[in-house]
């Protein structure tokens, strides 16, 4: 087989697919809102069922869900007639999967499903199917034909049950009025979670690790201090131990430009005045908006009365996965 046709089998599985989504728009119907119904007001969760290829999109369904304020899990249709139905109670929503809606797991426990009296809803590519009767709400997923050229791997029924399931999980989202800072706190270790619950406070240097030096110091003093804490830049304070500037890499080429006597002038004349500063409690990300717009690469962390706190530099974000 040559690379046209291995591209054109391709592209025809992928306009199969597309038709196949294409054609769930007309599903977006009365059915679709009153599973949504069932899933709102529902005060346990939503179980998934599926079995085979429609259980592995049953479990990112489950996934996606519980990402997005909507808390579920999944349950193996198979395991549930052995032990496992107990996960199901009174409060919960189900959500059955399955193409031919005659699988013969999910119709095992479906009397029992029945009998706790919980909503369910299925997902079949057959509305007269067995499975899809005796549900509360069917969502039709059928598809013309499977991308597959036998006619047999699920292909564009899985992917169609994937996209309806995404439907779900996005009008429930909305409905929830569900949002970025709800989403990261479900997601802690990823690079949203940390750029929205990170404060400033859990990386910047704090205590001893702060370059600072009195307004008064000579240049070479602060020339030290900030090759020892390797910040390229130095807090500069006043006599009340406020903030009364920055001197940073760039006031010290500027410096050397002007054949300034490092020893003799104090570091106090050539700094920065009036420098960035923000608040302690502040989101990391924000630090990161504020140097970017700036163009800095480090700003200081003063509290209410004007005292450092802190300093964070770009480093600092890079380490802790904001930038």
């Amino acid at each position: 087989m040559n690379e046209s046709q291995l591209q054109a089998l391709g592209l025809a599985v992928i306009e199969t697919e597309s038709r196949a989504v294409s054609a769930l728009a007309a599903r977006i119907d009365a059915r679709f809102v009153q599973a949504c119904k069932h899933m709102l007001s529902c005060e346990g969760r939503v179980v998934v069922l599926g079995m085979g290829k429609s259980g592995h999109i049953g479990g990112k369904i489950a996934a996606t869900l519980a990402s997005t304020g909507t808390p579920a899990f999944f349950v193996h249709p198979g395991e549930a007639s052995h032990g496992d139905l107990g996960m199901i109670i009174e409060t919960d929503v189900v959500l059955a999967l399955s193409n031919s809606g005659e699988t013969a797991e999910l119709l095992t426990i479906l009397p029992l499903i029945k009998r706790l009296g919980v909503p369910l809803i299925s997902m079949t590519g057959n509305p007269k199917s067995t499975l899809a009767k005796a549900a509360s709400v069917n969502l039709d997923v059928s598809v013309e034909k499977e991308a597959c050229p036998l006619g047999l791997a699920p292909t564009a029924s899985t992917t169609a049950a994937l996209v309806m399931g995404d439907a779900l999980a996005v009008a429930l989202l909305e409905s929830r009025g569900f949002t970025a800072e709800d989403f990261a706190r479900a997601h802690p270790g990823g690079s949203l979670g940390r750029r929205l619950l990170l404060l400033v406070d859990d990386v910047m240097h704090t205590g001893d690790t702060i370059p600072q030096v009195g307004i008064d110091a000579p240049l070479t003093q602060a020339l030290h201090e900030m090759t020892r804490k390797g910040l390229g830049m130095t807090a500069v304070l006043d006599a009340h131990g406020k903030v009364a500037g920055v001197f940073t890499d760039g006031d010290l080429r500027r410096a050397v430009d002007r054949e300034i006597n490092l020893h003799k002038t104090a570091v106090g004349e050539l700094m920065t005045r009036n420098c960035k500063t923000m608040p302690p409690g502040l989101l990391a990300a924000e630090a990161l908006a504020m140097m970017e717009t700036a163009k800095i690469n480090g700003i200081l962390v003063v509290d209410k009365d004007g005292k450092l706190v802190g300093t964070v530099g770009m480093h600092d974000l890079l380490r802790a996965g904001v930038v």
